[in-house]
């Protein structure tokens, strides 16, 4: 295919293109409750999710770290895996990432036009049945299991998009099913207690299979523990079977885990964060589970090589330097939480400034309580999305959690991430967190390399 290309920026192009015809689909945030039409697709392009091995992680917070962390540990022992993660923050290709690099350009659109045929005919046929043609994310899913299997990867590492028994996803048979803490989140989709969220996310457990989770509350586990029964699947569960202890170090921390069946010490972690300990150990218990059923260690060394490798874009990743500018994707109380305990406990900020933006079906509240005890003033702000809560509403959720002198508005991105830095830069040892949402963190990232907010040595 390269022969019909004079330049990369002929690739670029044409990826656009495909992006744009993606996003002509029905959007992520509108996913369809449904599998057969992906198995109809998939079917027709020869199965090529069955190309490889996989390992599936679901879960309400932590899916892509934990993702990113396997995928790291699995290269690590020599292997090439496929990863699918979303969103994306900044490019699509992102997404797709084969070998810890995101899909070229040109495998993107060879792939692509490999499928789109297939599709079409799925889209027809959905069409005459009175039903939507297929989505972005389940259009998405396929093209990964066809770029995965063109590659080829020796297995895939896939993040469920949203729930578990209907998502996209699980039309694979995952060897491992993943879970990372669930807790309430996408309630108008996935249900409205967590038993109910945990029994849909639980879907993505296949017979014989193993399974691997983070400490859940019991209601999550309970259905969990269903879920591997039926199945007859092997659980092994955080804080029983396997667990980890860490400690503060320079740039991360030091992880001590106990595996399933190996002990692994002082693993330098380049991630902030006690729960990215949490999704470190879990991640261990995951690769274990792949590569030797869990009874078997794995090399201390390549374990350390994994967790040194690590990154997890968008997750308490520092963006600025001058002065200390930080995003976090956490978009609901649980990942706030979590922030907010990561920012007491990895430092010692003088002033913290946020920067939030959230989208409207999201708990904003419970974000903005989460964060107070932690951030000495809110810059309101909307997200670079058409789901983007009104900026007065959000200030005035703002109000009633912190009070009026500690909320600003600012009505463009542009002027709050400009303000919230100059509010900074004179405190002592004041920092700028932008957080509510993966597209306000997105454009944050953005800006932070077009205006060169690290300094230069």
């Amino acid at each position: 295919m390269s022969d019909s290309y004079d330049d990369v920026e002929d690739f670029h192009d044409e990826a656009e293109q495909v992006v744009f015809e993606l996003q002509e689909r029905l959007g992520e945030g509108s996913p369809q409750p449904r599998l057969e039409p992906v198995r109809r697709a998939v079917e027709l392009l020869g199965d090529p999710h069955r190309a490889y091995p996989v390992i599936q992680i679901a879960g309400t917070n932590g899916k892509t770290s934990t993702s990113r962390i396997i995928d790291s540990l699995l290269r690590a022992h020599g292997l090439r895996p496929g990863l699918l993660t979303s969103p994306h923050l900044v490019e699509f290709n992102e997404r797709i990432v084969i070998d810890g690099t995101p899909i070229s350009d040109e495998r993107l659109v060879a792939n692509w036009r490999d499928i789109e045929p297939y599709l079409g005919i799925v889209d027809r046929d959905l069409e005459l049945e009175g039903e939507p043609p297929l989505t972005y994310f389940e259009a998405l899913v396929v093209l990964a299991f066809a770029a995965f299997a063109d590659a080829p990867v020796d297995v895939a590492v896939i993040e469920v998009g949203m729930g578990g028994e209907w998502d996209a996803t699980n039309v694979a048979d995952a060897q491992v099913a993943v879970f990372t803490p669930i807790a309430l989140d996408h309630q108008a989709r996935l249900g409205s207690t967590i038993a109910e969220i945990a029994r849909t996310k639980s879907g993505i457990v296949k017979p014989v299979a193993s399974v691997v989770s983070a400490i859940q509350v019991p209601e999550a586990l309970a259905e969990i523990e269903r879920a591997a029964l039926l199945s007859e699947a092997t659980l092994k569960v955080e804080g029983v079977d396997f667990s980890e202890t860490t400690h503060v170090g320079v740039g991360g921390q030091l992880v001590d885990v106990k595996g399933l069946a190996g002990q692994y010490t002082e693993l330098f972690l380049p991630l902030y964060g006690d729960h990215q300990a949490h999704n470190a150990a879990l991640a261990v218990a995951a690769v274990e589970s792949f590569l030797g059923g869990g009874g078997a260690a794995l090399d201390p060394d390549v374990v350390a090589e994994g967790f040194g490798a690590a990154t997890s874009p968008g997750r308490l990743q520092l963006i600025g330097t001058d002065p200390t500018v930080f995003v976090d994707a956490a978009h609901n109380p649980h990942g706030a939480a979590s922030l907010a305990s990561a920012l007491q406990t990895y430092f010692n900020f003088g002033r913290v400034v946020a920067v939030v933006a959230i989208l409207e079906d999201k708990d904003a509240e419970g974000i903005l309580r989460a964060l107070e005890p932690v951030v000495d003033e809110f810059v309101v702000t909307f997200a670079p999305s058409d789901r983007t809560l009104d900026v007065e509403e959000l200030a005035g959720l703002a109000v009633q959690v912190a009070g009026a002198d500690r909320v600003r508005i600012e009505p463009t991105i542009a002027k709050a991430f400009e303000s919230a830095r100059d509010d900074v830069r004179d405190a002592d040892n004041g920092a700028v967190v932008v957080t509510g949402s993966i597209t306000l963190v997105g454009r944050a990232i953005e800006v932070a390399a077009e205006e060169g907010w690290k300094a230069t040595a």
